[in-house]
Parts: structure tokens; C-alpha cells; sequence
């Protein structure tokens, strides 16, 4: 099991989500390091590395992609089909994490390659605990894919 930070892209156009997503990983000692966008214009420059996202220092690739379902100009159904579409990214973990529990919404996010889908937790404490439960499975014991 690897101690090591992992990055996450945080695609999420709520502020007070991704303020309490970052405070919530933060308090939890998670080994993650999370990277946040507004949009899904904004997740595929990052992802593609295009207009201020270009310096992977400051911008790595994320191991995991945590991704909102309902946002502003494409959304995150169409982030995750635009990721599966790329061959240098297709095999990224995507994490659905939404208010949705419409089983349309849950059933498209799998069919387009989701590799799991979380309901946002009511309450700061339970989402402590989701951060805390994501960085152990998908930093700890998960098996990550390499890169294409």
C-alpha cells in the first residue's frame, strides 16, 4: 500500500462544495491532493493541459477525477464521455459525486465508463468520512491503471 499523495481533480461549479470538499480532506489526513475547476470546459483544459493549465507541476494529471453531474456549459456526463474518448486518458478513474440519485442519471454515468457513483453525503461529518473512505480505497488499496 502506497503512502504517497495522489491528485484529484475536484470538477464542481458549487464554491461551498469544493470549500468543504478541501476542508473535509484536510481534516480527514487524507494523502490526496486536490485540484479544483468550476466547469467542464474548465476540467477538459485542465485534463488536456491546454490555456493556464499547461505546466503539469502546478497542474499534474490526476490519478482520480471527481466529478459534479450537474454544471454550467457541459456537464459532467459529457466530461466523462469526452474522457473516455481520449486515448491518453480513457482509463483515468472517474468518481460520479453528485446530489442525483435519479437512476437515469446513475445508469448513463455507468454506461459511459463511470468507475463508481457516490450521492454527496448531508453533512459535514459524513463527508469527512466519504474523503477519508476515497483516499483509503482509491489511494490505498486500489489498483491504479497505467497511463496509455
Amino acid at each position: 500500500m502506497t503512502t504517497q499523495p495522489f491528485t484529484i481533480l475536484h470538477v464542481e461549479d458549487d464554491p461551498n462544495d469544493v470549500l468543504l470538499v478541501n476542508r473535509a480532506v484536510q481534516k480527514s489526513n487524507a494523502s490526496m491532493v486536490v485540484r479544483s475547476v468550476t466547469d467542464g470546459d474548465q476540467a477538459l483544459a485542465y485534463l488536456s493541459g491546454r490555456e493556464s493549465f499547461g505546466d503539469r507541476q502546478e497542474y499534474p494529471i490526476p490519478q482520480l477525477v471527481l466529478l459534479d453531474l450537474k454544471m454550467p456549459r457541459k456537464s459532467g456526463l459529457e466530461v466523462l464521455a469526452w474522457i473516455r474518448q481520449q486515448p491518453n486518458l480513457k482509463r483515468m478513474v472517474v468518481v460520479i459525486f453528485t446530489s442525483s440519485k435519479h437512476d437515469q442519471d446513475i445508469n448513463h454515468a455507468y454506461d459511459l465508463g463511470a468507475n463508481s457513483y457516490l450521492v454527496k453525503p448531508v453533512g459535514f461529518d459524513a463527508l469527512q468520512e466519504t474523503m477519508k473512505q476515497v483516499n483509503h480505497y482509491w489511494g490505498q488499496l486500489n489498483q491504479m491503471p497505467l497511463p496509455e
